[in-house]
């Protein structure tokens, strides 16, 4: 509207008036999950939203979205009666609105670890209609994930761009972790996005089972590789 306005020729003043305040620092924490791996429970396929919002709306599309999936990804593996080689970890974080609080002091914690760390994921971008997969790795690791994402055709979430993160484990992939984030049909977040908006009604079940699976499958199977993704 103000756009359509400013083209007519109004001069637009706005006048914005805001009350947040940043208050005292409180504990708070990550909530984490895992399936132990069968034979290198020492190895770590990441999962993982962010449990905070922001301080409209519900937050269920940013990012409780990402944190069910996350968690129905374990939830699934587990209800098939699988168990991979890798240990699959899902990390719910803390403070991610704040400035990734709960991301930044996961990893100050296990960077020393970082060798077992085969990859991170992390769903903080919608949770729509499943597209695949973005992912950050070397040429191997790509193509590797590539016939991954095949698996996926059923559901029609074979895409594959390079790219993706998010807030809580760019530390990891900054440090050469491959990992990446859930593609999905989410030309409409921004709609939502730290927003009244960004309540239940938005959320659709089917969309929300589809990017389940493709976590799900993404995880399982690079934590059943016989070896590591490579670097």
């Amino acid at each position: 509207m103000m756009d359509r306005m400013q083209q007519r020729g109004y001069k637009i003043v706005v006048k914005l008036k805001m009350s947040a305040k940043t208050l005292p620092s409180v504990t708070s924490r990550n909530t984490i999950a895992e399936i132990k791996g069968s034979t290198y429970p020492e190895q770590i396929v990441l999962v993982s939203g962010h449990l905070d919002s922001w301080d409209v709306g519900q937050g269920a599309m940013d990012d409780g979205g990402g944190a069910f999936v996350s968690w129905q990804a374990l939830s699934l593996i587990k209800q098939l009666g699988l168990r991979p080689k890798r240990t699959i970890r899902l990390v719910m974080w803390t403070g991610e609105e704040e400035g990734a609080f709960g991301g930044n002091e996961y990893y100050n914690r296990h960077k020393k670890d970082i060798a077992n760390f085969d990859m991170v994921l992390e769903s903080d971008e919608g949770t729509f209609t499943a597209l695949g997969m973005n992912f950050q790795g070397n040429h191997k690791a790509m193509e590797i994930m590539s016939s991954i994402v095949d698996l996926l055709k059923p559901i029609n979430a074979t895409a594959l761009k390079k790219g993706g993160g998010g807030e809580d484990i760019t530390l990891w992939m900054n440090a050469g972790v491959p990992g990446g984030s859930l593609m999905n049909a989410n030309d409409k977040y921004f709609y939502f996005h730290h927003t009244d908006g960004d309540t239940m009604t938005v959320q659709d079940p089917v969309a929300m089972n589809l990017c389940s699976a493709v976590w799900a499958v993404v995880a399982y199977t690079v934590a059943d590789l016989e070896k590591m993704l490579p670097r």
